[in-house]
């Protein structure tokens, strides 16, 4: 019992078991210590986390599953090392950008929102150590990805306590030009930095940070054209994650998702003046973002909300038709919609929410709105998925899943990702991972193929990759880097 005794004061758990275990102990100390061992346990391994995470750097770092994990590498932006890298670069005369008639990849997700560049081969050889970069550097906080056009790739990113929207040039990865202003959001799962990838239009770029700062600038020059807040214009509220859900320039508007009441939900500005055209609904806001499509013969908007998709006009935003989606556990609407035929598209959402695919019909009266499946073999947390040759591929929740679009069966499960990306470029499918790793997949029915991976970026990775010319950018709060995905001459 003395040995007992010293070993619970030493290590409380172990000498509880060792008291209940023993022949001498009558039933109620085993009961007691069986109690006991559950409660010293947690309080003892609380206690040493403490230590651990005051005295050696251990923190706590959601990486989008439950629990969180510890680590001795949390992703944080190293503003030091971002203007350490900068001051290196050379300053060289920001150079004339080159013609824009064809913009590659002009907002997020690519030029119609789906993740999709097909027109350019790329290499599925990868070499077993991975694609070299073409470059690589510090970038500050944040989970934009990039608009490119004209050799030149803009993004957002925190910067101490400003938000700076920022340009690079795609060959080298030199910064060109910085628009920063006061703005410092921040939450405790996901961290700190604007969320929303900006829009490339006709030599602007339109930018959204986290608190609702909403900017027009010159493309060449970074100079401010116009600037307003959407969540002071329209008397909307800051959502728990801040404004993730990023422009859409279409014709003369800019369309965006401010959330307010009062039919001042979806807002269109011109784009540019940045006064306001026309704004309707009374719909909270999501963190999607607007797309242009054609369903059922007519070009709209297809807009997720807190609790609905809508589509509307684009002239003057009237509602064509309402459908019901909710995002379990009080959450709201992350994932793009996934265009499957010329009247489908498909809706997804963590959280067991699942998928589901929505028919839009048309008669000479009005639109309709109708559910064809539902199942939860693929639920998109904060990740979308992509559309490719009848079949749609993307995360349930960490895990590459691949769905007949016809019918919602599942056709494989497999190869986890962590809460990445997905994009299909040359008829294959490109993984970012959230660990950032890119991985080169087929994009089959028949079964799931890895072809290659390797370790692109470090630290944690939501930030969706971008495709110009046969090269990949990707980033996230720590790291930017440029890949060459072109074949081999």
């Amino acid at each position: 019992m003395k040995k007992i005794r010293i070993a619970s004061l030493l290590f409380p758990p172990l000498g509880l078991i060792l008291l209940w275990r023993s022949e001498q102990a009558s039933w109620q100390r085993r009961i007691l210590g069986t109690l006991g061992i559950g409660l010293y346990s947690m309080v003892y391994v609380g206690a040493l986390v403490a230590l651990l995470v005051r005295f050696t750097g251990l923190e706590l770092e959601w990486r989008g599953g439950f629990p969180p994990v510890f680590t001795w590498h949390k992703t944080h932006p190293n503003y030091d090392a971002v203007e350490a890298n900068r001051r290196t670069q050379p300053k060289m005369p920001i150079p004339a950008q080159a013609p824009t008639a064809h913009v590659d990849w002009p907002g997020f997700r690519g030029p119609h929102r789906d993740g999709h560049d097909d027109e350019t081969p790329i290499a599925t050889n990868w070499p077993a150590d991975g694609l070299r970069p073409l470059w690589k550097q510090p970038i500050g906080g944040g989970y934009a990805s990039f608009a490119i056009a004209g050799g030149r790739a803009f993004t957002i990113e925190q910067r101490r306590e400003q938000e700076a929207v920022t340009a690079y040039d795609v060959d080298s990865g030199r910064e060109l030009w910085v628009a920063a202003y006061p703005a410092a959001f921040s939450e405790p799962l996901g961290g700190e930095g604007p969320r929303a990838t900006p829009f490339f239009d006709e030599g602007k770029v339109y930018s959204l940070g986290a608190m609702g700062d909403f900017l027009c600038l010159d493309a060449a020059s970074g100079k401010v054209i116009w600037k307003l807040n959407i969540l002071a214009d329209n008397q909307a509220d800051l959502l728990n994650y801040g404004m993730a859900s990023s422009p859409l320039v279409v014709g003369d508007k800019v369309i965006v998702q401010a959330g307010g009441p009062k039919s001042r939900s979806v807002v269109a500005y011109d784009k540019l003046r940045g006064r306001r055209l026309w704004s309707v609904l009374d719909d909270s806001a999501a963190y999607s973002s607007p797309m242009l499509v054609e369903l059922a013969g007519q070009e709209q908007l297809l807009i997720v909300t807190d609790h609905r998709a809508v589509g509307l006009q684009i002239q003057d935003g009237a509602l064509l038709w309402s459908m019901p989606w909710i995002v379990k556990e009080h959450n709201r609407n992350n994932a793009q919609p996934v265009l499957l035929a010329t009247n489908r598209f498909m809706l997804s959402g963590g959280y067991g929410t699942g998928s589901e695919a929505v028919e839009i019909s048309r008669t000479s009266a009005c639109f309709g709105a109708k559910p064809i499946w539902h199942n939860t073999s693929l639920k998109n947390k904060f990740t979308s998925s992509v559309f490719s040759q009848g079949f749609v591929y993307g995360l349930d929740e960490d895990i590459l899943v691949c769905l007949d679009a016809q019918t919602g069966e599942r056709k494989w499960k497999d190869g986890r990702y962590g809460y990445g990306q997905v994009v299909v470029a040359g008829g294959y499918l490109i993984v970012l991972s959230g660990e950032g790793q890119l991985a080169l997949v087929k994009a089959s029915p028949d079964h799931y193929e890895e072809l290659a991976h390797f370790q692109a970026i470090e630290g944690k990775t939501w930030n969706h990759p971008a495709l110009f010319a046969g090269k990949i950018l990707v980033r996230n709060a720590v790291q930017m880097a440029c890949f060459d995905l072109r074949p081999a001459k």
